[in-house]
């Protein structure tokens, strides 16, 4: 995908509306959702950031969620075909990689500090950073939030998923 074609973060209050879009995409109510991180190109909520803990008490740590039911296909599709395992592998040989993705984890860390300080979660960020390649998904959701540059392995999701917005709005 042309990252050009990718619209920057936004970070904005979510409307009633994008809030609707969002437990449609999921499927069930939308939980700490506290900003619209990034939009589709389709203009829907994509990425939606989250409260480091939930209303029930139950620590969160996953602060940028995609919630777009395409984009997750598309990360799935790329899990299956084994991109996991050849990031990690780059991951294990790449010293200048491995920094960058440090960095990645430092920045999310600090920004979901920034909105509240959980113990539990402490030192705990998503998708296997700082030092492991767990989840598509997360990657892509932190750098759609982040924007490019922040996350190497995020961006490099992003410039090969296929574009989920081709055939119009997820919901």
């Amino acid at each position: 995908m042309d990252s050009a074609q990718v619209p920057p973060p936004v970070h904005q209050e979510p409307t009633q509306e994008d809030l609707a879009a969002v437990s449609a995409q999921l499927g069930r109510p939308t939980r700490g959702t506290r900003a619209i991180a990034h939009r589709c190109p389709c203009g829907r909520p994509d990425v939606v950031e989250t409260v480091p803990r939930l209303a029930d008490g139950t620590p969160f740590p996953t602060l940028y969620y995609l919630t777009c039911p395409r984009a997750t296909a598309e990360c799935s599709r790329l899990e299956s075909a084994g991109l996991m395992k050849e990031m990690a592998k780059r991951l294990n040989e790449d010293p200048e990689l491995l920094f960058r993705y440090q960095e990645a984890h430092d920045l999310y860390l600090a920004r979901r500090e920034s909105i509240g300080h959980v113990p539990e979660i402490a030192g705990i960020s998503a998708g296997g950073m700082p030092d492991r390649v767990k989840c598509l998904h997360v990657l892509l959701g932190h750098a759609l939030a982040a924007g490019q540059g922040v996350n190497p392995l995020g961006d490099e999701v992003v410039a090969i998923v296929e574009p989920w917005w081709a055939d119009g709005p997820c919901v």
